[in-house]
């Protein structure tokens, strides 16, 4: 089956791409660019376009299935030509359904935790062996895709991100896959330039459970007040499982998970991941691993890739990095890790990069989110906010949002980079966190690790 991408560059096109070849599709593509590490790793399959760009010759009547992704515009030539000649044009998600529609789908959706939660439970399945289909938003030690197709496993795991599925379909992704089990982690408003309103951001979870299939299983965090709210209104004919964050401890430096066998080391730490693993573990049960054999192999899961991302540690000072970028994730991951190094100074860096993050509107949300650490630090980029089209932010208007007198806020890259690097690692224990979903205009994270 001849498969075409147009925009093949992307995270998750490219990792389609890979799935549909080791599959046994013919699979071709374009893009505009096409960066690291999609570049290699497309060129190793043989699946890298020889030129960059868009070329309407490429489309052509024997192609079964056009795949068109996020950052393809409405008037694409290539699209264009498929339009032209009544091919089949997909969105990701409405592919990955078609894929899916004979399996059992399991669907994990979410403001936060999604990542996490997916990679726990893969983590699982790949521990005691048991085959399953996937995709997830992260590269996964041990796995070789973010994306893995079959003709015969029975269950297929799917991240539900709530983002628009193509600039041709409008519905946010996590609606299309019809779930049978399916899992919301919690609801914190995001995506402010597509969901203007918090009523209209919790809407897309409401419409999300109605699209359970009837007789199918929603898991829930009742934690989360709204979360709770709009699985408990919820009247279509599906089964509703609860889940809290467990008991758990933290004794020198280590967390310990209480089981029915008693207290458990594991690898990852902080309440919102402990809640997470609480998600994970129902889903995994309705799988069909036992509660035994879920502790088993959650033991030993490190977390998801640049989801508090150990970087460097010596005897008296420990660096990460983490995805966090939203308040709510802001403020989880700021407490875990003071939860987890009480006794160490928590240097909390925050870039605001996102275009959620720099609407002068949006950053009030941020509000206590930083309170955790000892010290607070925000880096934005003014030619970020140029960049997105969006009103200047100044500096005053950072510092009253967060609420912060001491908040520390650096708009230099170099600046910011040389105030990490004249930190006194050598004479205080320190827990140093970075969170973003950018770089800080550049900075190298591997130099980290030659301070700490």
């Amino acid at each position: 089956m001849r498969t075409h991408f147009i925009a093949i560059g992307g995270s998750a096109m490219h990792n389609l791409a890979l799935a549909l070849h080791n599959k046994g599709y013919q699979v071709t593509g374009s893009d505009d660019a096409i960066f690291e590490p999609s570049k290699t790793r497309l060129q190793k399959k043989g699946l890298l376009p020889e030129e960059m760009g868009w070329f309407p010759q490429k489309i052509t009547s024997d192609i079964k299935a056009v795949i068109l992704g996020m950052h393809a515009k409405a008037d694409n030539p290539e699209l264009l030509k498929a339009q032209e000649l009544g091919l089949k044009i997909y969105s990701y998600p409405e592919f990955l359904y078609e894929q899916s529609k004979n399996k059992t789908r399991v669907v994990i959706g979410g403001s936060h935790g999604k990542t996490t939660i997916t990679s726990m439970i893969l983590h699982v399945m790949h521990f005691h062996n048991i085959e399953v289909d996937y995709m997830v938003g992260a590269q996964l030690e041990g796995f070789d895709t973010m994306v893995h197709l079959t003709e015969t496993n029975d269950f297929i795991i799917l991240e539900g991100d709530e983002y628009l599925s193509s600039p041709m379909d409008r519905r946010p992704k996590f609606h299309l896959y019809q779930p049978n089990i399916a899992l919301i982690s919690g609801i914190a408003w995001d995506h402010i330039n597509v969901f203007p309103t918090y009523e209209n951001y919790v809407e897309q979870f409401e419409t999300f459970i109605k699209l359970i299939t009837n007789g199918g299983i929603l898991v829930y965090n009742e934690d989360d007040a709204e979360v709770k709210r709009v699985a408990e209104v919820a009247t279509n004919p599906i089964r509703k499982l609860p889940y809290t964050t467990p008991k758990y401890s933290v004794e020198n430096g280590i967390t310990l998970l209480e089981t029915p066998e008693g207290p458990m080391p594991i690898e990852i730490f902080g309440a919102h991941n402990l809640n997470n693993l609480a998600g994970a573990k129902w889903i995994c049960q309705n799988m069909g691993v036992d509660e035994a054999d879920f502790y088993e192999a959650i033991a030993s899961f490190k977390g998801a890739s640049k989801r508090l991302e150990k970087i460097a540690e010596n005897k008296n000072n420990v660096a990460y990095k983490d995805f966090a970028h939203s308040p709510s994730k802001v403020s989880a991951t700021t407490k875990a890790v003071k939860e987890q190094y009480p006794d160490r100074i928590l240097i909390a860096c925050l870039e605001l990069h996102t275009y959620s993050s720099l609407n002068p509107e949006f950053l009030k949300e941020y509000e206590g989110a930083l309170d955790a650490a000892d010290v607070a630090v925000v880096f934005y980029s003014p030619d970020a906010v140029k960049i997105k089209q969006l009103d200047e932010i100044t500096a005053e208007q950072i510092g009253k949002a967060f609420n912060r007198k001491d908040l520390i806020i650096y708009t230099n890259p170099a600046a910011f980079k040389e105030y990490l690097f004249h930190l006194k690692y050598d004479t205080k224990g320190i827990a140093l966190l970075l969170m973003s979903s950018g770089n800080y205009g550049g900075l190298n994270f591997d130099e980290i690790k030659t301070l700490i």
